[in-house]
């Protein structure tokens, strides 16, 4: 999460970004679910990055190894990954910042270390190009995110993921990329994510603008949401944002909300870890 962490999460008690900044507003949560003020982080080293990097092999090891399928490498939201690609908290001189090369290149090393463990069909990337969550939003993000669309052709992937709904907002200092911004620049399977409902989603899909949509509140309130859509039966009540992150809540509601036939949950048939 780089800067949106928090430092009780972390054995060296801080949090690293591409470049030392703080993500000013709001709030996050610390190890006991408290709520705590962001802190500056620290810009990670030339020799810190090896390190994490490997830190994102091993988590594809580890799903791996529990039975995942496949991994989706999450360049979006203002994470990480995220704050190196964007110019707005990427203020490197070295290698890792400045030009759109530069900047890719920690999404680039992540993805050849993941690869190791996954083929490359079965990894996604998922970017958020016009979200302003985490404080993101930059002015030259067309531009960035069309580069980082051809480059990542390269590889062969399973998908590319645009969250590009409305959400949490859009950012004010470029214009909105959408799903069609990605198909036309990224050639594989484009999927588009968040917002969306069933009409909203087909229209997408017909118009060609994106292959395929992704749901992951609505599947998490409606665990037979595919045979809702397709038989026009009626959407249990949305889950309150706290089932996402509160532990005291326990298994009620996270996991528990009904299918519309059985009244009990549907068994899932594939599993893709996000990291």
């Amino acid at each position: 999460m780089g800067r949106q962490s928090h430092p009780s999460f972390h054995t060296n008690n801080e949090v690293v970004s591409a470049s030392s900044t703080v993500l000013e507003g709001g709030n996050t949560r610390d190890v006991s679910g408290d709520r705590a003020g962001f802190e500056k982080a620290r810009a990670l080293t030339l020799n810190d990055i090896p390190g994490v990097v490997e830190q994102y092999r091993k988590c594809a090891e580890l799903a791996k190894q529990v039975g995942f399928d496949g991994a989706e490498v999450h360049a979006g939201s203002g994470y990480l990954i995220d704050q190196f690609l964007q110019s707005c908290t990427n203020k490197r001189t070295d290698h890792y910042g400045g030009s759109f090369e530069n900047r890719y290149r920690f999404l680039h090393e992540v993805l050849e270390a993941v690869k190791t463990v996954f083929p490359a069909d079965h990894i996604g990337v998922r970017v958020s190009p016009s979200s302003k969550y985490g404080g993101m939003g930059s002015v030259d993000n067309p531009e960035m995110f069309t580069y980082v669309f051809q480059r990542l052709s390269e590889h062969g992937l399973g998908y590319l993921a645009i969250l590009d709904g409305f959400g949490f907002g859009y950012s004010d200092k470029s214009r909105v990329m959408t799903a069609l911004d990605a198909k036309i620049h990224f050639k594989g399977i484009v999927m588009a994510n968040c917002s969306y409902t069933r009409d909203t989603a087909e229209g997408v899909v017909h118009s060609g603008a994106a292959d395929l949509v992704s749901f992951v509140r609505g599947f998490m309130s409606n665990p037979d949401l595919v045979e809702r859509f397709q038989n026009n039966w009626p959407l249990n009540d949305e889950l309150a944002y706290e089932f996402y992150w509160d532990p005291t809540k326990g298994k009620e509601g996270y996991i528990t909300p009904p299918s519309y036939q059985t009244g009990h949950r549907c068994p899932l048939k594939k599993l893709v870890a996000n990291f």
